[in-house]
């Protein structure tokens, strides 16, 4: 399998999924610096690439998403963006009830 079919794959592999230098499922729920409330609620709709295992993919990555920066944040497959755009949308969401 070449390197963007295993972006593909891993990206399939559950609604939500953040690529980031990281090495545990725990970490990725910290790794916008606490900024991702509520990622625990997402129990087993999230998994976690850690890029730094596997440096083709964190190469291909920045051509497959035309993103040069990580974290990259993924839902269905489709990318939502890193730390700034998840951070703006969870202000919107919480002001929701302002």
């Amino acid at each position: 399998m070449d390197v963007i079919e295993r972006i593909k794959s891993q990206l399939s592999a559950s609604p939500v999924v953040p690529l980031h230098e990281g090495h545990s499922r725990f970490s990725s729920m910290r790794l916008f610096g606490g900024r991702r409330a509520g990622a625990a609620s997402l129990g087993n709709q999230f998994s976690h690439v850690n890029i730094f295992e596997d440096p083709e993919v964190r190469e291909a990555l920045k051509r497959y998403s035309n993103w040069p920066t990580y974290p990259q944040l993924y839902v269905k497959g489709e990318l939502i963006g890193g730390a700034d755009i998840i951070t703006d949308m969870h202000q919107k969401e919480s002001c929701k009830t302002c």
